[in-house]
Parts: structure tokens; C-alpha cells; sequence
């Protein structure tokens, strides 16, 4: 089997290399290459790993033939095209975890810097004026922070400032109570937050949500003589407005580690009074740096080896240990959803996922997004798991997911159903021995049959005669029957028969199979 190729394309901690080879990928490091040269070489790789300096553009990505996924060893994701990666099946990962208490940590350290005036008083004394009666500062005990954003970072920085004696309010919209009486924070709507705090620092990501969040409307709600700190990302703080809150005397101060703009060489908060800010330092330490490389490369290799999905932006996530018992699954589902995608050529405006028994108490995003993969494939070889869900939502696809614990005929059952002009139309499948996928239901006509390979789907009379009828067609054309699995609604009714053949089904031998008595369809499938 050849081992996954992964390319790291900006420097990172050499120990991410290690990783990769330990855990059974062929890697190469070749950083500060032109977005022309990555171009031309990327088309050889599985896996791209980057940090901040390498852009993932549409150009890169139409490039990347073989590119099942990238990683960003770092929380942001700025440089890189989701939407492109998600409709070109490549998953994007990032480590958001790997530089939390460095950030967090910078963030206390510039609430000391304000309160202290430290960055002023620093270049002063330097510039021998001692000015010990010019800075007078304020403590930090018994001062309330204001948490705009309750995440892991969040969360970091309110045990941080609890150790100092501060009070905490937290404005986070997912924050529940319990969450917060387990942070030891008070929840408090935003208007709440700008009316108490004292020091109030950020940490959400920018949405559309978010972005200005501290508007001029907003930061004239503050307390007069706030200070305020921002390590998250640039674009939270109308910029403008800050300078003219600094500027009245109304701000006191503010620390900025990103800009809305960045690199941030000219800024008209430069050199105004109260004002203090460094170059994006908020993942700047030794070891933040070493720990979001390793955990990049243990993500992607998990990935490309054997199938665990861990902090994907546009994929389910799915632990090495689940991939195993999903797996299965999985297979079952993107059958189902092939098998209906095969015979459904009508327009779909809903297709409906239900799992039964065992299969309710999984994971089932992973579960979905294989129905959507077989469901879509027929209409484009290159849809997968990744950018199936992405393609549905594109195309006005409802999606309906539905889970009942209990067990029924079944232990446990998948069932995906479509909604079409001709009406409901659905399949199901069960797991035997918990690894082998069968359909065991089609149309309401029971049935049990293993869809792999090459098969006849035929809907007949049933009537005598028509098996001998369709294996002596069959036989004449030279083609070896694999499996037969019949069903039927009732004698005499209507009958489904699934044949496994050893080889294409022509079109030639599909338009003999529609002629003989009884049959009304007639389908080539493969899987």
C-alpha cells in the first residue's frame, strides 16, 4: 500500500516531520516557495500542511489533484478557501487548541500592561527621564472583567483573572448557566457586560455576527475609563471608533494583538495616548509553536491513515477510535444513498436519514454525510463525504435526520428515504455481525441482497417462468450470475429482483431484459 504524501510548505517545529513518517506518511519540507511554485508541485500531495504564510487559493486547490486534506498548525484559517476546499472534497483542519494558554496568557499580560502603563513607562525611564510621579496606574483586585466570547481561550483567561482577584461577566450567546457557574463567571447579556466592566477583552471568532462588535454605538455604552484588550482577530473593534474613544478620554486604554488590516504598518491608533500593541504575538511562544505542529501532524496523519477526523472545519469530526465502529456504517449508508441515486431520476427536493437501534447512538453526521456522498456521485465522480453536504445545501437539497433509540425488526437499521414527484421512495439496511452492510428493504418490499460490484435492479410480474426467462437471457449473453435475491409485496404482485453479475451490464442486454413479459423497469447499478 503507498504510504499518504504530505507536504509542510512553512516552517514549523521539525517534530511534526517525525510524526508524519512515524505514523505511516512519506513527507517533504519545502517552505517559502512562490504561490506559482506550490502550484506547480502540490498536485503530488495528500496532505498540505501550512501555517500562517502559505495561502490555499482556488488556483492552489484546482491544482492539488490527489489533495485529500489541510492542515493549519494554528487556530486561524484566513488563509485558506473553505468554500473551495469543501466543493473540491478537501478537508481543512486547524489545532484551536494547541495555542490557548499562550493567548490567553498574552491577553492577562497586556490588561497588567494597561493598568501599569508599563510600554510608556518603559521607553521613558530608557530615555533617562525617570518619570516615577508621571504614571499613575490602577490594580486589577477587585476590578470586573468583561469576557466577550466564553470559549477555551475565554475560559482560560476567567480562571486567570479569578486567580487575581478580579469579578468575571461573560457575554456568549452559546454560555449556558450551568457553564458559567462551573467557570465561576456571571452570564450577562452584552449591554449588561459594557455597563460593568472595567477591562474587557475579547475572544470570539469574526462572524458576521461579531464583526464590530465593539461599534461606536457600543463602546459608547462602556464605563468611562475602560480599558480594553483584543487577541482574537482583527475586525472585532471599529478601529475608528476606538481611536476616538482614546482620543476623548472616555477609553482609558487598549492593547491590540490584531488589526483589522494586517501586517498593521500604519494605523491611525499609532502613538495615540493610552494606546499599546504588538505584531499577532498571541500564539508567539516556544511552546505554543511546538504544540500546534505536533498536534497538526498526529490530526492529518490520523486522517489520511486511518480515517479519524479531529478538528475539521468542514467535516464531522470522527475520533480514530470511532472510525472503526462508524466505518462500517458508513459503507451501508453511502450504498443506500448510491443505490437511490442510481434509481431516482426525478427532482429531489428532500432526502430523509433514519437510524434505528445501535445505529441511533452514533455519531450520525458521519452517518449523513456517506448518504449524501452515494446519494450525489451519480450526478459527479468526484463528490465524497467532504463536499457532498456542502453540494446539497448549494443545490436547495432539505436534509432531514431522524433517530429512534429502539430497537425493531432489526438491532440495528439505517433507512434513506427520498421525496420525489412519484412520492416517497425509500431503502434500508441492517449491519450482520456488526461489520457486513446489507439491504434489507426496498420500495416496502423486503428483500436481502449485498450491494457491491455490478447488478440488475428488475421490477416484474410475478409469475412463473420469469426466473428461467431472465438467467437464460443472461446466459446467452455470457454473463455469470454472482447472487440472486428476490422479494415481493405479495404472490402474483409486484416482485423486485437483485442480481449480482460478474461484469457491465450492457445496454444491449438491458433493453432484451425490458422486452421479456412481465418486466416494467429495468436498471443497470454499480457500487
Amino acid at each position: 500500500m503507498t504510504k499518504p504524501k504530505v507536504l509542510i510548505s512553512d516552517k514549523m517545529d521539525p517534530n511534526a516531520a517525525r510524526i508524519f513518517e512515524e505514523r505511516g506518511c512519506q513527507v517533504d519540507v519545502i517552505t517559502g516557495e512562490t504561490p506559482e511554485q506550490l502550484i506547480a508541485r502540490i498536485g503530488e500531495y495528500d496532505g498540505l500542511a501550512i501555517r500562517s504564510s502559505t495561502r490555499v487559493t482556488q488556483a492552489v486547490l484546482d491544482a492539488a489533484t490527489n489533495l485529500k486534506v489541510v492542515g493549519r498548525a494554528g487556530i486561524g484559517v484566513d488563509n485558506v478557501d473553505i468554500p473551495a476546499a469543501s466543493a473540491k472534497g478537501v478537508v481543512v483542519m486547524n489545532t484551536p487548541f494547541g495555542n490557548s494558554i499562550t493567548t490567553a496568557e498574552h491577553a492577562i499580560a497586556l490588561i497588567f500592561a494597561l493598568a501599569r502603563q508599563l510600554p510608556e513607562a518603559n521607553a521613558q525611564t530608557q530615555a533617562g527621564l525617570w518619570p516615577k510621579n508621571g504614571f499613575m496606574g490602577v490594580e486589577v483586585t477587585g476590578k470586573t472583567l468583561g469576557l466577550i466570547g466564553a470559549g477555551n481561550i475565554g475560559s482560560i483567561v476567567a480562571s486567570r483573572a479569578l486567580g487575581l482577584r478580579m469579578k468575571v461577566v461573560a457575554f456568549d450567546p452559546f454560555l449556558t448557566p450551568e457553564r458559567a457557574v462551573e467557570m465561576g463567571v456571571e452570564k450577562v447579556d452584552l449591554d449588561g457586560l459594557l455597563a460593568r466592566a472595567d477591562f474587557i477583552t475579547l475572544h470570539t471568532p469574526l462572524t458576521d455576527q461579531t464583526r464590530n462588535i465593539l461599534s461606536a454605538e457600543n463602546l459608547a455604552k462602556t464605563k468611562k475609563g475602560v480599558r480594553i484588550v483584543n487577541c482574537a482577530r482583527g475586525g472585532l473593534i471599529d478601529e475608528a471608533a476606538l481611536k476616538a474613544g482614546l482620543d476623548s478620554g472616555h477609553i482609558a486604554g487598549a492593547a491590540l494583538d490584531v488589526f483589522q488590516t494586517e501586517p498593521a504598518k500604519d494605523s491611525p491608533l499609532f502613538g495615540t495616548p493610552g494606546f499599546i500593541c504588538t505584531p499577532h504575538l498571541g500564539a508567539s511562544t516556544t511552546e505554543a509553536q511546538v504544540n500546534v505542529a505536533l498536534q497538526v501532524a498526529e490530526q492529518m496523519a490520523d486522517y489520511l491513515v486511518s480515517g479519524g477526523v479531529t478538528n475539521a472545519l468542514n467535516l464531522p469530526s470522527l475520533s480514530a477510535e470511532e472510525a472503526p465502529k462508524l466505518r462500517p456504517y458508513m459503507k451501508l449508508a453511502e450504498q443506500l444513498g448510491s443505490m437511490l441515486g442510481q434509481l431516482t431520476h426525478d427532482s429531489v427536493p428532500r432526502i430523509s436519514i433514519h437510524c434505528e437501534g445501535a445505529a441511533a447512538e452514533l455519531n450520525q453526521k458521519p452517518i449523513v454525510a456517506a448518504v449524501l456522498a452515494g446519494f450525489m456521485r451519480v450526478q459527479s465522480a468526484t463528490v465524497n463525504m467532504v463536499n457532498a453536504p456542502f453540494l446539497a445545501k448549494e443545490r436547495g437539497l432539505e436534509v432531514r435526520e431522524v433517530k429512534t433509540e429502539r430497537e425493531g425488526d432489526y438491532h440495528t437499521l439505517v433507512r434513506v428515504s427520498v421525496k420525489t414527484e412519484a412520492g416517497e421512495r425509500s431503502v434500508a439496511g441492517t449491519l450482520f455481525n456488526n461489520v457486513e452492510p446489507r439491504l434489507v428493504e426496498m420500495f416496502g418490499i423486503k428483500v436481502e441482497a449485498a450491494l457491491e460490484g455490478h447488478m440488475m435492479y428488475i421490477v416484474n410480474e410475478d409469475a412463473p417462468g420469469f426466473i428461467g426467462r431472465i438467467g437464460t437471457l443472461l446466459g446467452d449473453n455470457s454473463i455469470n450470475i454472482g447472487t440472486f435475491n428476490l422479494g415481493r409485496h405479495a404472490a402474483g404482485g409486484e416482485a423486485v429482483l437483485l442480481l449480482s453479475v460478474d461484469g457491465d451490464v450492457t445496454a444491449n442486454v438491458l433493453d432484451q431484459a425490458g422486452k421479456l413479459p412481465g418486466v416494467k423497469t429495468v436498471k443497470a447499478l454499480a457500487f
